[in-house]
């Protein structure tokens, strides 16, 4: 996994290396810059018989852009340099840099005011690369003033941007935009990945994202907790070890799958074949009496159980004693899709919570079933794993969507660990939360997903790698990862627009591959 850091984080990572380690906070400052005019120049070869505008603020961030002028001009690429302060504000590491850009005869034009935007223009005009240094890490609120309008600027110039650590006007720890910001084409995060460069809509104003070293210790790096961290193929590699030659079917676990109702067949079927694909051994689908000869046909390798059903034939709360018998001995119990919103129906997953011992994969309807009543959730007799969208959580939760998502990252650790659940909070970029309230951030899938079906495919993945023995943490993650994994390689074999959920099972099987046919050391993620 990869550290993800809030711009605290960060700020206490740099003040360490300078005090734990002795290193120059001036010499981090020059590998920033670097390390970001060498990935220009990577992204752009054509640069050097064009020209750059570096736009700079006054703080550190300004500063990296002051290196980044330097090595650029090193590199024979004209560079205009302008600085959204008067010299005199400039401090510190960044007034040394400064300083040596006007030893080379390259000193910035100050912007201070309206009357120079002609100039900022001008520069934005003919510029065949942006460089944006005017606002890091530690930038706090919307941009205003002078940086406010300058943004507004370079983005209406429609030039080619990268920006230094993060696209200024980003909030670092937020995922969405406080205010105007640049758009970036390429983002030059230093050192470690802050989470609105990870997460949508933040993210989209980054653009293509690229983590550089900058000469932090990597004792410091890896020490302590990690709250927060973006999932690697080595970390999905985990739940899918390689299987004992002499394995049978009991080998590797049995789901049971409780789902469906009149007119959604279609979700319970989804989800059983998922987690055949995932690598159960075996699967069992409960599903109302009436609707049980449909699956009988649709599903050849699922063992289908016909329950007690409601006159909407959904499953019925009779069906709780004959359900708790047939979960005994099974691995996994997943319970949601397609299974309606009859009053039975929710008493029924109700009792079913509060009984079951087995690990539990909750979705859908099996969630809507403690919408207002989320506390519930904490007595589950065993372990738990929950599967909303921002709607289900946020009926679950009685708690305002729009509010939800802006405050995602506090709440579903939160709300993991006051339910005692493992949280999968799916959207682009899904979240998932361990009960200890430890964020994974899942770096696969696409806007072709957003379609009726893959919800119900994701429980059965997470069910099926459960039934194989992974921890209820791991199978979420690791679930979650090869859920995108497999929609992202069929948008890349069919086009967004015409992806099925069912699309996403067939290609299960060569998402597995790639990610257990990885050497050992090779840790690459997907979609940064």
């Amino acid at each position: 996994m990869i550290r993800v850091v809030t711009a605290r984080e960060m700020q206490d990572l740099d003040r360490r290396t300078v005090a734990e380690f002795g290193m120059p906070s001036l010499l981090l400052m020059e590998n920033a810059g670097a390390q970001t005019a060498r990935a220009v120049l990577e992204a752009y070869p054509r640069l050097p018989a064009g020209q750059a505008v570096i736009l700079c603020g006054r703080g550190n961030n300004g500063g990296d852009g002051f290196v980044v002028a330097r090595h650029l001009l090193n590199g024979g690429v004209r560079v205009r340099t302008l600085l959204l302060a008067r010299r005199e504000d400039v401090k510190g590491d960044a007034r040394v840099n400064l300083d040596i850009l006007e030893r080379m005869g390259a000193a910035p034009r100050e912007i201070t005011g309206a009357g120079e935007f002609p100039a900022v223009r001008e520069g934005l005009a003919v510029a065949d690369v942006v460089v944006d240094a005017l606002l890091g890490t530690g930038s706090q609120g919307p941009a205003r003033g002078l940086v406010a309008e300058t943004i507004g600027l370079v983005n209406e110039a429609g030039r080619p941007v990268v920006a230094i650590d993060l696209p200024s006007g980003l909030a670092a720890d937020e995922p969405e935009p406080p205010g105007p910001a640049v758009r970036a084409h390429l983002t030059v995060t230093l050192g470690l990945p802050k989470p609105c460069l990870l997460l949508y809509p933040a993210a989209s104003w980054a653009g293509r994202l690229l983590v550089v070293e900058i000469g932090m210790p990597a004792p410091l790096v890896r020490a302590g907790s990690r709250p927060l961290a973006l999932l690697e193929d080595a970390d999905v590699a985990e739940a899918l070890p390689p299987r004992d030659p002499a394995a049978h079917k009991g080998s590797f676990g049995h789901a049971l799958i409780i789902a469906g109702s009149a007119g959604k067949t279609g979700a319970a079927a989804l989800a059983a074949e998922a987690a055949q694909r995932a690598g159960a051994g075996l699967v069992t689908l409960a599903v109302p009496r009436s609707l049980n000869p449909i699956l009988e046909v649709k599903l050849t390798e699922v063992m289908t159980e016909p329950v007690a059903e409601t006159a909407a034939q959904s499953i019925g709360r009779e069906a709780t004693e004959g359900l708790l018998a047939l979960a005994q001995g099974k691995s996994v119990v997943a319970i949601g899709p397609g299974l309606g919103s009859h009053p039975d129906t929710r008493a029924l997953v109700r009792d079913l919570v509060a009984s079951l011992r087995t690990p539990i994969v909750l979705d859908a309807d099996g969630i809507n079933a403690f919408a207002g009543a989320a506390d519930l959730l904490s007595r589950a007799a065993g372990p738990l794993i929950l599967t909303p969208h921002p709607g289900e959580l946020s009926r679950l939760l009685g708690h305002d969507r729009d509010d939800l998502l802006r405050r995602r990252l506090a709440l579903v650790p939160e709300t993991a660990k006051r339910l005692r659940a493992t949280l999968v909070l799916k959207m682009a970029r899904t979240l998932v939360a361990s009960p200890q309230g430890e964020v994974r951030i899942i770096p696969t899938g696409n806007p072709g997903m957003a379609t009726g079906g893959t919800g119900d495919v994701l429980t059965g993945l997470i069910a099926g790698l459960l039934a194989q023995g992974a921890d209820p943490v791991l199978a979420a993650s690791a679930g979650a990862y090869l859920h995108g994994l497999a929609g992202d390689l069929a948008a890349a074999r069919l086009g967004q627009e015409a992806m099925l959920a069912g699309d996403l099972l067939g290609q299960v099987p060569e998402a597995i591959r790639r990610i257990t046919s990885r050497p050992a050391h090779d840790a690459s993620g997907h979609g940064t």
